[in-house]
Parts: structure tokens; C-alpha cells; sequence
């Protein structure tokens, strides 16, 4: 009696087992997948902004002249946002302490800042779910003191 009732449960529990993992395994493994995903992308601008204002500000001060050192400042910084797939993303924002900029011991403020769209968030959600994340990084650079003109 208690074998054949064995046999019973045993029958009906078949197949079951792999559907189970599936579900399971699929409701926990979609959300792992976005979430890392979506942190991949937020610490490649987290790299990508950190790069552009340190070459930035190191493109800005190592310039012969004013016109000069903002348009290398900003080639640079787009650079470094294309290696990281953030080409027309990204922005450059310099600022100066003084006048002239690139007097010894000048220092110079690079902030770069890129705006990470979060995958799969539709604008409609935009309201309940941020579809944007902003990441800036600043950067210090200084004129060296003894730079020769």
C-alpha cells in the first residue's frame, strides 16, 4: 500500500522539476541581467566623465595660448567621451580663476558631465522612474610655474 502510493507521487512530480527552474530561474535572472547592465553603463560615464575633465584640464593648461588651450580642451574631452561611447553625449565645461587663464599657477576647473539613458525605460514611465541619470566628474588643473611663453 505505501509503495504503490509512492509510485503514485512519483508519477505525477515528473517533468515538473525543469519548468520549475525555468520560471525561477528566469524570474531571477532578468532582473540580474538589467540591473548589470544598467550598472555597466553608469560606471562606463562614471570613467568616461572622470577621463574627459583630467585630460581636459592636462589639454588646457599645457596650451600656447587662450584660443588654443579651449579647443584642445574640448577635443580632448571628446575623445575620451567616444572611447566610452559617449560621443555627442557628453559636455566640457572650463572655467578659469583669473586672467589671464594660462598665467603660472593659473588653475583651471574642467567639469565634464554625460546623461546615461536608462535601458528599456519607455519616457512614459519618466515621471515615476528617473530614465536619466546625470554623472559629472571635476577636475583641478594647474598652470605650471615655470612655464616658458
Amino acid at each position: 500500500m505505501i509503495r504503490r502510493l509512492r509510485l503514485r507521487v512519483a508519477r505525477r512530480d515528473r517533468g515538473r522539476a525543469i519548468v520549475e527552474f525555468l520560471v525561477v530561474g528566469l524570474l531571477v535572472l532578468v532582473p540580474v541581467v538589467y540591473f548589470v547592465v544598467t550598472l555597466a553603463r553608469v560606471q562606463a560615464a562614471a570613467f568616461a566623465v572622470s577621463t574627459a575633465s583630467r585630460e581636459a584640464g592636462r589639454a588646457f593648461t599645457t596650451a600656447t595660448d587662450d584660443e588654443a588651450a579651449y579647443a584642445r580642451a574640448q577635443a580632448a574631452a571628446r575623445i575620451s567621451f567616444e572611447d566610452y561611447d559617449f560621443g555627442a553625449e557628453g559636455t566640457i565645461r572650463l572655467q578659469c580663476d583669473g586672467s589671464p587663464c594660462l598665467r603660472p599657477q593659473g588653475r583651471v576647473e574642467a567639469v565634464a558631465m554625460v546623461d546615461v539613458r536608462l535601458p528599456l525605460i519607455p519616457d512614459i514611465l519618466s515621471g515615476a522612474i528617473p530614465a536619466v541619470l546625470p554623472v559629472s566628474a571635476t577636475h583641478v588643473a594647474t598652470v605650471d610655474r615655470f612655464r616658458g611663453r
